[in-house]
């Protein structure tokens, strides 16, 4: 019970974190900002985390862990390449647009980032660029994807799901499952493929 408590309380600093850096920035809020904001001391957020930086590390690195576990998942289950590639995309989509807030501080703020953090999340996203291009290279030797260039297929598709997040709009014309959908078998079609049918 004492580790789900400390755990809620965490996630409560780490929401009210992503709210405050999102709309202010990282250098135009505090930790006496958030403190206030969560109706507590500045004391109580350091029982969680040693500084403002170690804040937005927590911010920043669930969402790249997220999206490769994505990815991971999907490359792990058996059947055709095509299935599993949709699969994978519509799980990633769906974590950039849960995530939006998290994945646009971390495109604003990663100058504030250190220099540790930030290498173990470029080293997390090229290894998800690796298990991406693991997958297309399967789906060209079974002779479902035509690619070009498989790197820079996989560079192209991962950066436009993760653009996603600067223009959707949770109350847009279409759902998340319905731009998950349509991301899924644009990513598809850029490999040469066409999406299960159901």
């Amino acid at each position: 019970m004492r580790n789900e408590i400390l755990a809620y309380k965490r996630e409560r600093i780490l929401e009210e974190a992503v709210k405050l850096f999102y709309e202010r920035g990282f250098s135009g809020t505090t930790l006496d900002d958030i403190a206030t904001e969560l109706g507590v001391t500045k004391p109580f957020i350091y029982t969680h985390f040693r500084s403002k930086v170690e804040l937005l590390e927590a911010i920043c690195r669930p969402t790249i862990e997220m999206s490769l576990q994505a990815i991971l998942d999907a490359t792990a289950q058996a059947g055709r390449a095509t299935d599993r590639l949709y699969h994978g995309l519509l799980a990633f989509t769906r974590v950039v647009l849960q995530r939006q807030a998290n994945i646009a501080v971390y495109f604003r703020e990663e100058k504030n980032l250190s220099k540790d953090a930030l290498e173990e999340i470029n080293a997390l996203r090229r290894k998800f660029d690796k298990v991406l291009s693991q997958l297309l290279h399967e789906g060209v030797a079974s002779g479902e994807f035509t690619i070009p260039d498989i790197s820079v297929a996989a560079l192209a598709i991962g950066g436009m799901v993760s653009w996603a997040y600067t223009w959707h709009r949770h109350d847009g014309r279409l759902s998340v499952d319905q731009v998950c959908g349509a991301m899924a078998a644009l990513g598809l079609q850029m490999v040469g493929a066409t999406p299960p049918a159901g």
